[in-house]
């Protein structure tokens, strides 16, 4: 995916009455480009934008990019710190069994921070409520992966937080559905399963075994994604987490996806 910024001078943002879906699995190739007023609402697809802080563009803007793979990007415009928000299709109200995918990266000059919660109206971002955050500090695309509460409210949030103006923020590839279709480890299936355990000093997951592990993704108890990253010398570092109960999401080279648990003392 490439960051570049298309938009044009009109901005504002409005919704549309959908049908609720149950899974959501979106690369946005098909839908058409343009700045906020050209390519929202789409799709049952929306926005909300931060206001401009200065009476002269640029504004802020959530683009949909012309390249052939498209994606979503927040522009910042002068704003420098106000949130903007891009809001999916209304969900089946979440039972917490499902998690939430997406590709997330960010301009060479930019910084910034991606947050997902969900929010009961799409046009009132005050009933937003966090369950993940994303900090971009690289160009290198992240891939994300986050338990998704159970919650009455229905719809799913991105929300773009620039550090200064001018800030380019972007998502591809956003994924939701059921997280019942990862392995569980146990003792019962060892064919599918990958061991580990935590160290000694309760710093690190200590992997055994001949999988070779892709990446490794760490949720709190509620749900709240607290780490993410790759296995070094087959250990994985938990020293910041604090004590308590978490669920680790484990990819390996091959394919396989599998889901445990683990106590940090």
């Amino acid at each position: 995916m490439k960051l570049k910024l298309l938009f044009t001078g009109l901005v504002f943002s409005a919704v549309t009455a959908n049908a609720q879906v149950s899974t959501i699995n979106e690369n946005f190739n098909d839908f058409t480009a343009g700045d906020t007023a050209a390519a929202f609402p789409q799709n049952g697809w929306s926005t909300v934008l931060a206001t401009n802080p200065v009476p002269f563009p640029p504004a802020p803007v959530m683009v949909v990019t012309n390249a052939a793979d498209k994606a979503i990007q927040s522009y910042s415009g002068n704003n420098s710190t106000m949130p903007s928000y891009l809001i999916t299709p209304q969900i089946v109200t979440p039972t917490g069994n499902k998690t939430l995918k997406f590709t997330a990266l960010k301009a060479a000059s930019s910084n910034g921070t991606i947050e997902v919660g969900l929010a009961s109206n799409p046009t009132d971002m005050s009933t937003f409520v966090s369950f993940g955050t994303v900090s971009l500090t690289t160009t290198t695309a992240q891939n994300v992966s986050i338990a998704v509460p159970a919650s009455a409210s229905t719809y799913i949030v991105f929300k773009f937080i620039p550090t200064s103006t001018h800030n380019l923020l972007q998502i591809d590839n956003v994924v939701y559905d059921l997280t019942a279709n990862l392995a569980v480890t146990d003792n019962t299936k060892k064919s599918e399963s990958i061991q580990f355990a935590v160290n000694s000093d309760n710093t690190a997951l200590q992997f055994i075994g001949k999988n070779e592990i892709k990446n490794v993704t760490v949720f709190s108890a509620t749900g709240h994604h607290v780490a993410s990253g790759k296995v070094n010398n087959n250990s994985f570092d938990i020293n910041t987490l604090q004590t308590g109960v978490y669920y680790v999401l484990i990819e390996t080279n091959d394919g396989k996806a599998v889901k445990s648990k683990f106590i940090k003392k």
